[in-house]
């Protein structure tokens, strides 16, 4: 048995085991502080969402941990562990609040690997009446104080490099989806984005894919995605993919000019996603709309829904013109510090 594998099958608490994971713990304390003041420099309030709500959000893959909540009659209402604090911190956007940001725990259900814990850490912030640009500015900005607090001059992870300070590479998903799988993404949708699965399929077929036998258009994008596009980003530099399916982007808002595409984008560094972000929504009768359709997808999949946040529809007719963003916080200390597992980098992993 090497002291690798010994080290594996010591408990996480054992005084040996925890010593080892120290340096990295202690690094995530420092880019956590590094943070905190970074946003307060910029005047952003730190805000504390519950954990507790009646939605966990409405989006087809994300499973949520469910609950019950027995009042003083007795009676118990169905809740959930959040997915994020989306919907909470849009409606103190709704009453008044112009830059807020969260750094928190949010659980996932379904999710456990190297790059996923049920139970994880999320920076999460919004800027009102600023633009889609300045949310992707401070994320890039994000990513280089991590590097810069722990000193690391390359993100590695799996054998991908990134220098996290060079200029980051900025590309469209249609451009990319061309560039790295051979597909005319653009083609599959009509003018209002309305996606055609077989369409897809037969892009597929020209570009000498295999197709699956789910030919849904979400799942075989999601399925060229993960396989032809997602390995070639954020190799040597930081990427952010831009511009996704409006079909593919439940919150946010669609772009001026083209109803195709939405204001949403991913950040990738050495092969890992960091952040999601969009231009948000404020339509209530169009994301009404979206959600119903991802629910009645996520029943189609999984067999199972979740209900809709009707305050929080209701409170979008009060929100400001937004943009927001999600970064996964264990991840980037991930790449801050070297580590390859995320467990490495929590103080401590949910009981298996």
């Amino acid at each position: 048995m090497t002291a690798s594998s010994r080290n594996e099958q010591t408990p996480w608490w054992h005084p040996d085991r925890h010593a080892d994971r120290r340096p990295a713990l202690m690094a995530r304390s420092r880019i956590d502080a590094a943070v905190r003041l970074w946003l307060a420099e910029r005047d952003f309030l730190i805000v504390d969402p519950p954990g507790l709500q009646r939605s966990p959000g409405n989006e087809t893959h994300l499973h949520a941990f469910a609950t019950e909540m027995v009042g003083k009659d007795g009676l118990g209402q169905a809740m959930y562990l959040h997915t994020s604090p989306e919907f909470t911190m849009k409606k103190l956007l709704a009453a008044g609040e112009r830059r807020i940001a969260s750094l928190q725990h949010v659980w996932r259900n379904r999710e456990r690997s190297a790059l996923h814990h049920p139970e994880f850490t999320m920076l999460e912030w919004y800027r009102v009446e600023e633009p889609y640009e300045a949310i992707i500015a401070d994320t890039l900005a994000l990513i280089r104080l991590a590097a810069e607090t722990t000193g690391i001059d390359r993100f590695s992870f799996r054998g991908r490099e990134c220098d996290p300070r060079a200029e980051a590479e900025r590309i469209s998903v249609a451009e990319a989806f061309m560039v790295h799988a051979g597909i005319d993404l653009l083609a599959t949708l009509d003018a209002e984005g309305t996606a055609d699965g077989a369409k897809l399929a037969e892009q597929m077929v020209r570009a000498g894919m295999a197709v699956p036998e789910d030919r849904a258009w979400s799942y075989l994008f999601t399925h060229i995605l993960v396989d032809k596009v997602e390995p070639k980003l954020g190799n040597g530099r930081v990427t952010v993919l831009d511009r996704y399916p409006a079909v593919e982007a439940a919150l946010a808002r669609r772009v001026p000019g083209d109803r195709r595409v939405s204001e949403r984008f991913e950040v990738y560094a050495s092969g890992v996603e960091l952040a999601n972000g969009f231009g948000e929504l404020t339509d209530a009768t169009e994301q009404r709309t979206r959600f119903e359709t991802e629910m009645a997808e996520k029943a189609r999949i999984y067999g199972e829904r979740y209900p809709l946040d009707e305050e929080f529809l209701a409170a979008l007719a009060h929100m400001p013109e937004a943009s927001g963003v999600a970064l996964g916080f264990d991840r980037l200390v991930m790449l801050a510090t070297g580590a390859q597992r995320i467990e490495a980098v929590l103080w401590a992993p949910v009981a298996e």
